[in-house]
C-alpha cells in the first residue's frame, strides 16, 4: 500500500511538474511591429521585416522569452501617419504587444510614440527613424524614456558626406530630398556643413512621394549647372530620379543617402550610371559579431543582407527581446529600465543568432550580467535613447555590386563634428 501510495504521488507530481513546464512553453507574447510594407517602400519595408522576425525566430529557438514563445506581428502603416498609429494602437490595445519595433519613417514613428506608446507605457524601438525630432522631445520630457533608435541621427551622416563632397571637388551641388522629416533633416545638415567647407548648394528641391515622374523637381535641380547631386531618397522613388536626373544630362557625381543602399535601387538605375557615386550607410562591416548576423541572414534567406535597416532592425529587435528577458515579463515599463543594462554595461559579450541568445539567457538565469553586441556591432543608448555608430561608405561596381568604399569609425565621426562645431 505504501509503495503504491508513494508511485502514485510521485506521478501525481510529475503531472504538476509537467503541466506546469507546458503552461510556461505554452504561453505566448506578442512583439509588434510597424512598418510600410505596400507602397514606394513596399522592398525595403519587407526586408527590415524579415529582419525582425529572424531576431524573433533565433529567439524562440533559444527557449522563448522569459518561458514563452514570441509572436512577430507585422502591421503596415501605408507610409500613412494615420494609419501607422491605427496600427499601433491594435497591436499595443488589442495583441497586447509590450514592445513596438517601428516605424521607418521619422514622421510616421513620432505620432505613434507620442499618441501611443508613450501614454501605454509601452517601449518603441525604432531601426530607422534619424529625425532630431526624437533627441528634443526626450530632452523635453515628452518621451518619458519609452523610445529608443539603433540608429543614429542623421546630422553626423550629413556632415560626413558633405565633407566627402569637399574632398571629391565639387563646387556646384544640388539636393534632391523626399519631403519628409528624414528629407528635410539630412538635407539642411548637409547643406549647412558642405556651404561651412566651400561647397555652394546651388539648388535644394525637395519631392513627394509615389509620384510616376519627378521631371519637374530633376529640372529645377538642374538649374545653375551643378557639378553633383546628392540624393537623399528611398529605393524605388530614388531610382525613378536618378534615371530622370541622367536623362536629362545631370553628373553622374552623385551622393547617396543610406536608404538608397539596396540591390533594388542599383538595379532599377543601371550600374553603369552609379560607378561614380558614393554613398554612406550606419553599419559596421566587419567583426564577429557582424559575421554572425550576416551568415544567419544567409543561410535564412539565401543571400546576402544588402539593403537598408536590415542590421539595425535585427538590433531592435534583439535588444528589445533581451530587455524582457532581463525583466522576467512582458511589461513595456520593465523592458524600458532593462534596455542599457543589456547594451553599454560590463556584462559578458553575447552576439546575434541562436547560440547568443541560449548564452544570454543562462547567464541572465544566474543574475549575471550581459552585454549585447550586434549586427551593428556595440551599443550604448545615451539618455535621450540615441546611439552613436560607425558608416560605411559605399559604391557600385560596373556589375552591380554593392562595395565599401571607406570606413569611418566614432573616432574618426567625433573629430569630424568637433571640427566643423567648432
Amino acid at each position: 500500500m505504501k509503495k503504491t501510495l508513494l508511485a502514485l504521488a510521485l506521478s501525481v507530481s510529475a503531472l504538476m511538474f509537467g503541466a506546469h513546464n507546458a503552461a510556461a512553453q505554452d504561453c505566448e507574447i506578442n512583439v509588434g511591429s510597424v512598418l510600410s510594407i505596400t507602397g514606394s517602400m513596399a522592398a525595403i519595408g519587407s526586408s527590415i521585416g524579415n529582419a525582425a522576425a529572424l531576431a524573433v525566430d533565433h529567439f524562440n529557438e533559444a527557449g522563448g522569452v522569459a518561458g514563452c514563445k514570441v509572436n512577430f506581428v507585422l502591421r503596415d502603416d501605408q507610409g500613412t501617419p494615420n494609419v501607422g498609429v491605427d496600427a499601433a494602437k491594435t497591436l499595443v490595445e488589442i495583441e497586447k504587444a509590450p514592445l513596438l519595433l517601428g516605424a521607418i519613417q521619422s514622421g510616421i514613428s513620432l505620432p505613434i510614440l507620442t499618441s501611443v506608446s508613450v501614454p501605454s507605457k509601452v517601449t518603441q524601438i525604432s531601426c530607422c527613424s534619424s529625425a532630431p525630432s526624437f533627441t528634443a522631445l526626450s530632452e523635453e520630457g515628452g518621451t518619458d524614456g519609452y523610445f529608443f533608435r539603433t540608429l543614429p541621427t542623421d546630422k553626423p551622416q550629413a556632415v560626413v558626406l558633405a565633407s566627402i563632397a569637399a574632398q571629391k571637388g565639387y563646387k556646384r551641388i544640388a539636393i534632391i530630398y523626399v519631403n519628409s522629416d528624414y528629407g528635410n533633416s539630412l538635407a539642411k545638415n548637409f547643406q549647412e556643413a558642405a556651404e561651412g567647407m566651400g561647397v555652394e548648394v546651388v539648388n535644394s528641391v525637395a519631392y513627394n512621394q509615389e509620384q510616376a515622374s519627378y521631371r519637374a523637381e530633376v529640372n529645377a535641380a538642374l538649374q545653375g549647372d551643378p557639378d553633383s547631386l546628392f540624393l537623399v531618397a528611398f529605393p524605388a522613388d530614388g531610382a525613378t530620379a536618378a534615371r530622370e536626373w541622367i536623362s536629362f544630362g545631370g553628373s553622374q557625381n552623385m551622393l547617396l543617402s543610406n536608404a538608397l543602399r539596396a540591390d533594388e535601387f542599383v538595379e532599377s538605375v543601371g550600374a553603369k550610371f552609379l560607378t561614380k557615386a558614393l554613398g554612406i550607410d550606419n553599419a559596421q562591416t566587419e567583426g564577429d559579431s557582424v559575421e554572425a548576423f550576416n551568415a544567419a541572414w544567409k543561410e535564412k534567406y539565401g543571400e546576402d543582407p544588402n539593403g537598408p535597416g536590415l542590421h539595425v532592425m535585427y538590433d531592435a529587435a534583439a535588444v528589445g527581446l533581451l530587455a524582457m528577458e532581463q525583466a522576467g515579463k512582458p511589461d513595456g515599463t520593465a523592458i524600458r529600465d532593462e534596455v542599457r543594462k543589456v547594451t553599454g554595461g560590463d556584462g559578458e559579450i553575447v552576439f546575434p543568432g541562436v547560440d547568443g541568445f541560449k548564452q544570454a539567457k543562462a547567464l541572465i538565469a544566474d543574475g549575471k550580467a550581459v552585454k549585447y553586441v550586434g549586427a551593428t556591432g556595440p551599443i550604448t543608448f545615451d539618455a535621450n535613447g540615441d546611439v552613436t555608430g560607425p558608416y560605411l561608405i559605399w559604391g557600385v561596381s560596373e556589375d552591380g555590386e554593392l562595395t565599401v568604399e571607406d570606413k569611418w569609425d566614432m573616432t574618426r565621426v567625433s573629430e569630424l563634428m568637433a571640427k566643423t562645431e567648432k
